[in-house]
């Protein structure tokens, strides 16, 4: 039976308004989603790590890009044979005291009411002036009555700056004397001026290349690394902005170049530590630093690491790197932000951590984080790879953001619904009236 003429527009109608309410969810649904994904893929490609409740840099630093995608350097072996095929990584790190000192690099996180101290330097032309907030204690790479290259690093978790010191020794008065310093923002991508040296020979920060105890715990090290050769090039790479040489010899590495493990090298049969820095070394790879002992690879010094254990890092050979060319991803000579990056606001300061301490308790000062088996931060890391190669939206999308959204989609359709109910209402309300 054919259905009444006065009923048609009624059919219609319903029909358009649930077209209607379909395109509306399904609308804000796909902005919901895409929201998702923007967040989760920039907080799967863009990673920092942080000391005292600062970030080491900006995510979008080149210290934090992962670099396992980028290119051979084309005079890679050249540089690596310079350094020694049949040489192997050392670890410069570990627990307990060497001839006095701690090994490897102290630092200490200072809260923001620290008191500022006079700072004077051997070379202050080309070091940022004090004061500098160093307490009477600070810790002395190698102990007080080192010899050596007597680092100071300190982090104040109020301002988020970076201070480090090279030669550093403490005056009678409560000021102290340094070969150099510098003062690094922990929210810029700012490098030091062009030419200026730093604590390191590189002109480049210590701190943030470090193999710190912490991070290992926690299960990843999303950041690059720093070591040492024997001897270098007078000449630097972005982001390094200083030499220390008189060769000219270009199959020597200029301060800056990157190395980076081959992804090729079996890690396997390492200790679920090394795995997580041999991870890092092929994702993120090593800055060279400073001269040194070649292929010496920098870290904190910290009681809770097992000695023995770090000694097998030794038998990884000069011959399993290779050097990468980062040059596209300088954006700005005077920056260390990735081309192509985004911009991020500074990060927020939370409640700092106690201060470090060289010679911590296996508890130790920083409680680390639920640790990720090494398997699972080499599928990560290899999945944030192939977001930054491929670009692909659906790594990581959680469903943070749905709880922000979805009273506003519920609310929306709501809303929609009443006035379409209340126009039928109105257009049922006149056909009854117009009826006999």
């Amino acid at each position: 039976m054919k259905a009444p003429a006065s009923l048609r527009p009624g059919v219609i109608r319903t029909g358009a308004c649930t077209l209607i309410i379909i395109s509306l969810v399904n609308t804000l649904f796909m902005a919901n989603l895409a929201q998702r994904q923007s967040a989760a893929r920039a907080a799967t490609i863009y990673n920092t790590a942080a000391v005292g409740g600062c970030p080491l840099f900006p995510a979008n630093n080149v210290w934090n890009y992962d670099i396992s995608r980028l290119p051979v350097h084309p005079n890679s072996a050249n540089f690596v044979a310079a350094i020694g095929l049949s040489s192997h990584l050392h670890p410069d790190f570990g627990a307990g005291l060497y001839n006095g000192g701690p090994i490897g690099f102290p630092y200490v996180v200072v809260p923001g009411s620290q008191p500022y101290v006079a700072v004077s330097f051997g070379y202050a032309g080309e070091s940022d002036p004090g004061p500098y907030p160093i307490p009477p204690n600070a810790p002395i790479e190698g102990g007080s009555q080192s010899s050596g290259d007597r680092h100071v690093l300190v982090v104040d978790s109020g301002t988020c700056k970076l201070y480090e010191m090279y030669a550093s020794y403490p005056q009678g008065n409560g000021s102290w004397h340094a070969g150099s310093g510098a003062v690094w923002n922990l929210n810029s991508d700012a490098l030091r001026p062009a030419a200026w040296t730093s604590a390191d020979a590189a002109g480049l920060p210590i701190l943030p290349g470090l193999v710190n105890y912490d991070e290992v715990a926690a299960g990843a090290i999303n950041h690059a690394l720093r070591f040492t050769v024997s001897a270098t090039q007078n000449t630097f790479l972005w982001p390094a902005r200083h030499q220390a040489s008189s060769s000219s010899d270009l199959n020597l590495p200029p301060m800056g170049l990157r190395f980076r493990l081959k992804a090729s090298v079996n890690i396997s049969s390492f200790s679920r530590t090394n795995q997580i820095i041999l991870t890092a070394l092929k994702h993120y790879g090593m800055f060279v630093a400073d001269n040194g002992s070649s292929w010496y690879l920098s870290g904190t010094s910290d009681n809770r690491w097992n000695n023995d254990d770090l000694h097998t890092l030794n038998s990884i050979p000069g011959s399993d790197f290779e050097v990468v060319d980062e040059s596209a991803l300088q954006m700005n000579a005077n920056s260390a932000q990735v081309a192509g990056s985004p911009s991020f606001p500074p990060s927020p300061t939370v409640s700092a951590s106690p201060a470090h301490s060289p010679t911590a308790a296996p508890t130790g000062t920083h409680a680390p984080q639920a640790a990720r088996t090494p398997e699972v931060v080499e599928v990560k890391q290899n999945n944030q790879n192939t977001t930054l190669s491929t670009s692909s939206p659906d790594q990581n999308s959680g469903s943070e953001g749905t709880g922000n959204t979805l009273p506003f989609i519920l609310g929306s359709i709501a809303f929609l619904v009443s006035i379409i109910g209340t126009a039928l209402g109105i257009k049922r309300r006149k056909r009854l009236k117009s009826s006999p």
